[in-house]
């Protein structure tokens, strides 16, 4: 008797501690321009994903860089703990500073555009109970930008 449970309490355990699996990224709500200058540009946007996972994890740490129409626009970094619940969608507010420079001297059709193509490449750290794990991922739309 106390071998079986003794398997079964193993078994629990290793089925507790897979990885977990990659966030789905839904869609890119709210994209907009916040502040135009000559150097820097601020855009903001929420970024929708879901947790097909069947345990809640907490993500400690989002590390990506962003493209617009194959043009790096910046990298986009987050440091903090967020709970994030089992088989849920979940809102991450985004920010980030674009080098204008950069973005004019490349693409200045691109602000003109009233559709752009947003990539998203880079890496979560995910994890449950004080084990995280670093899980990759890549995002690709088009979405609607509006400047006014």
């Amino acid at each position: 008797m106390k071998t079986y449970l003794v398997l079964a309490g193993l078994a629990l355990l290793f089925a507790s501690c897979s990885k977990p699996q990659a966030f789905e990224y839904r869609d890119l709500k709210n994209l907009k321009v916040e502040t135009v200058g000559f150097d820097q540009t601020a855009l903001s946007m929420d970024l929708v994903y879901y947790n097909p996972n069947g345990f809640g994890v907490d993500l400690r740490r989002v590390d990506c860089d962003v493209y617009v129409d194959n043009t790096y626009l910046g990298k986009f970094q987050l440091d903090t703990l967020m709970h994030i619940s089992r088989r849920a969608e979940f809102v991450l507010p985004s920010k980030i500073m674009v080098d204008m420079k950069t973005v004019l001297k490349n693409s200045l059709t691109m602000l003109f555009s009233q559709e752009v193509l947003v990539n998203v490449k880079g890496t979560t750290r995910v994890g449950k109970a004080g084990i995280f794990a670093t899980v990759p991922f890549n995002y690709e739309a088009r979405h609607k930008l509006s400047l006014f």
